[in-house]
């Protein structure tokens, strides 16, 4: 831990950067359709589902994920914490607490902090912003929401916590005033193009508009508030017959009631002007000229509230001054008509009134969150056996699953805890993509497994579902049925339709030919259910239909009864811009060790039959049985001829057809998940020891001499089998977390923690932390932030504590 001299601890692990400092030479978005809005990316704050907010390393609030699934980057510099400080002799300055000042000249009253003057820490869910060298007292404001794992009520809050720490390190006393300012933005968040247009763009995915109703303020007003424990503004809309759509709703900004501090307020003032009407008082004398004004925004007119604390501090003498931010916009809308409530909501009522007490909740209860998310987070922070840089990238990347898109519902029979979905990134925004999350889901496995199995659950209640509308498919431009019965989806939809009942939204392939996606299905529901407390029997219950259905789907692929389903030619699994041929390693090895966890999965089932709520046909003892028989048959024939055909003598081949020397990065992942369930080996051990032994040296090492991680896939020497091939050439995030996972658990620790380390290193120091994409390039490009399967980095983990 960072100690300080005035009690705020702040880990010597966080990510930190000096405040306002930028980037030289920051990773840039490989194609030009895609994300990117700069490296100003910092912690977010919000529970999962509830929308959230991003504030910079530049103290400037930018991100606003507040429409479900939507994303809108923009700094609105309204939106802000200030400082005044006076001392003994009667000077006086005034900052407001960003480096950004606005490019459109509003607000040119206001005085902004000077850059490189004091550091941001960042390890979620807490992150602090420290400031030096400018004010005389000591200052430290500390952020944070209740992210706290197996919870699943505080998880869910819309809210931000601000607790600031001042001390006086003078022999004199120093006189200080914290101001929060915001905008009113209800009903900004909402698309405002009721049926988006759907196209596909030069990459060949589905994008569809999204135009949030910015600065549509008319009806707005600000109403401030005061009781017993807490003072604040509420941040309001005029309704029509107490009615509320997506968008709509309260802000709340708020402090503790305390009687040695001075209150002082602006209930309306201009966000589009110079700000005079603010900061000619505040930068005067640390206080605002408690005037009020609740009249409604009009036409084209912007709103925005502000309050200020003011004190007095003493040498030596520390305060804590705390103040929360709190929304309550509880529905989300996907296409027209399909609404629903936000989890929260189970907790606070759904009528959109309930920003005062949400906030008022965490002034009430902060130090119990953050006392809880220690709990969880010292055992790793005190681990002596893990570096700091891992310790940082661990917890940080669990950012997703507040930024990433993030549904969470109301509770429901069938959902006890709700259902949940994000994005597998902001470029390709549909819920879920399971062949991503076969990595991807590890962290939220492991802290929040009961929405994991609603994940799960949420696919297999798709399998047996079909849609024969036909669609576009990017790749070759044909056109394919959008599911097909007995397929399992590829995603669980899109924010612009129906998610969880449209599925498979994403059209770049047919994903209906993929070979990969019915075999990770299976041993998700296997992985979720030993890694768990492995007596959820009813979850296994729930899930083997939708297993015997989707294995009998993919076997119809082996077209030559060889007992392995072949790749077709064309990129039919996650790598889907990399054609494959045949039997693969990648996808054949998925499927022995799928069938294998089939066959456990019916075997728990057989053994706990006498506790069997499912009496259906699909659950009886000879269904499970005659299945298991089946699954032993096709198990032996691929077993006979996976190695044997695939195997060179140091790793095992791309496929069998294409005559390609290219060395795979993932090509034992089914090996991989035998090893974590438990379940025989796909191939002989010291074959798997070969294999990532070359793996190591020629895609990571020889690849650009082991600057970048681990490309997909390249020939011996790190070069390309083709120059102008895409994924190959690619080092994807989380398929090199997964590669480390399998060093670890293969007995090769420290290639696995020097490639982890190089990869970490490309994302934090080039300006792609809180945006971690799918693949970066030994050219500085990035392609797809935001990105699902980077969390495999909780599966690292969990492999070096079971090592």
């Amino acid at each position: 831990m960072k100690n300080s001299s005035f009690g705020t601890d702040i880990p010597s692990c966080s990510w930190q950067r000096s405040i306002g400092k930028g980037w030289g030479n920051p990773y840039t978005v490989r194609y030009p359709s895609n994300l990117d809005d700069g490296p100003w990316h910092g912690m977010p704050i919000g529970g999962f589902g509830a929308g959230c907010i991003g504030r910079s390393s530049a103290g400037d609030f930018n991100l606003w994920h507040l429409d479900g699934g939507e994303h809108v980057f923009k700094t609105i510099s309204s939106c802000q914490f200030s400082i005044f400080e006076e001392l003994k002799d009667g000077k006086t300055k005034a900052y407001a607490l960003s480096t950004k000042e606005p490019e459109d000249k509003t607000l040119s009253k206001w005085n902004w902090y000077p850059k490189n003057k004091g550091t941001y820490y960042a390890l979620y869910p807490r992150s602090w912003y420290q400031y030096e060298g400018i004010f005389e007292a000591k200052i430290v404001c500390e952020q944070f929401s209740p992210i706290i794992p197996d919870n699943y009520q505080e998880t869910s809050y819309p809210i931000g916590i601000f607790e600031w720490t001042v001390s006086n390190p003078t022999d004199q006393p120093i006189t200080l005033s914290i101001m929060l300012t915001w905008q009113n933005m209800i009903g900004w968040f909402t698309n405002s193009i009721k049926t988006p247009k759907i196209e596909v763009r030069d990459d060949g995915s589905p994008e569809y508009e999204y135009s949030p109703q910015l600065g549509f303020s008319q009806g707005n007003f600000n109403k401030w508030k005061q009781s017993s424990s807490q003072f604040g503004f509420i941040l309001d809309r005029l309704r029509v017959n107490d009615s509320i759509s997506e968008g709509e709703g309260q802000i709340c900004f708020a402090t503790a009631h305390d009687p040695d501090l001075e209150f002082s307020y602006l209930g309306k003032w201009n966000p589009s002007g110079n700000g005079s009407e603010v900061w000619d008082h505040f930068s005067a004398s640390g206080t605002l000229p408690n005037t009020l004004d609740e009249t409604i925004a009009k036409p084209d007119e912007q709103i925005a509230a502000a309050m200020a604390v003011k004190f007095v501090i003493k040498p030596g003498e520390v305060k804590k001054i705390p103040f929360t931010l709190a929304w309550d916009l509880p529905i989300t809308e996907f296409s027209l008509g399909n609404q629903y409530h936000r989890r929260y909501t189970d907790f606070f009522g759904i009528n959109g009134k309930n920003a005062w007490m949400i906030a008022e909740t965490g002034l009430k209860s902060l130090n119990i969150w953050r006392e809880q998310i220690l709990e969880y987070q010292l055992p790793i922070l005190n681990d002596k056996d893990l570096p700091d840089w891992f310790k940082m990238a661990l917890f940080n990347e669990l950012y997703l699953l507040t930024d990433g898109g993030t549904l969470w519902t109301t509770s429901s029979k069938s959902y006890p805890v709700g259902k949940f979905g994000v994005l597998e990134c902001i470029d390709y925004r549909w819920y879920e993509s399971l062949d991503v999350r076969l990595y991807g889901s590890f962290g939220l496995l492991a802290l929040w497994p009961s929405l994991e199995k609603a994940v799960i659950k949420t696919f297999a209640e798709s399998i047996s579902k079909s849609d024969h509308t036909l669609r576009l498919i990017g790749y070759d431009r044909s056109l394919a049925p959008r599911k097909v019965k007995g397929a399992v989806p590829h995603d669980l939809g899109a924010p612009n339709e129906h998610p969880w009942e449209e599925t498979n939204y994403t059209s770049y392939q047919d994903c209906n030919l993929w070979k990969d996606l019915g075999s990770d299905f299976v041993l998700q529901v296997y992985r979720d259910f030993l890694l768990t407390d492995s007596q959820d029997i009813n979850f296994l219950q729930e899930c083997w239909p939708a297993i015997v259905e989707t294995l009998d789907y993919l076997k119809k692929f082996d077209l030559d009864d060889d007992g392995i389903p072949e790749n077709s030619g064309a990129p039919d699994q996650t790598f889907d811009d990399w054609q494959l041929h045949g039997i693969s390693s990648y996808c054949g090895a998925l499927w022995i060790t799928a069938l294998e966890a089939a066959i456990g999965i019916g075997k728990i089932l057989l053994k706990n039959s006498e506790n069997n709520s499912h009496p259906d046909l699909q659950n009886s003892l000879a269904f499970i049985q005659e299945n298991l028989t089946k699954y032993d048959d096709w198990l032996k024939k691929s077993r006979l001829i996976y190695h044997e055909t695939l195997w060179n003598g140091e790793y095992y081949q791309l496929d069998s057809k294409s005559g390609s020397d290219t060395i795979m990065t993932d090509q034992l992942c089914g090996q991989f998940y035998a090893r974590l369930l438990n379940l025989p080996d796909v191939v002989d051990t010291s074959c798997t020891i070969s294999a990532l032994s070359k793996i190591y040296e020629a895609c990571f090492l020889n690849f650009y001499d082991g600057q970048y991680g681990a490309a997909n896939g390249v020939r011996s020497d790190g070069t390309p089998e083709n120059p102008n091939s895409t994924h190959p050439q690619e080092v994807w995030v989380g398929i090199n977390f997964g590669l480390a996972a399998f060093l670890i658990q293969m007995g090769m620790k420290n290639q696995a923690l020097e490639l982890t380390k190089v990869v970490v290193e490309q994302i934090y120091a080039n300006g792609l932390q809180f945006r971690t994409p799918e693949a970066i390039t030994p050219v500085g490009t990035f392609r797809a932030s935001h990105y699902l399967r980077a969390m495999a980095i909780w599966g690292v983990y969990y492999q070096l504590k079971k090592d």
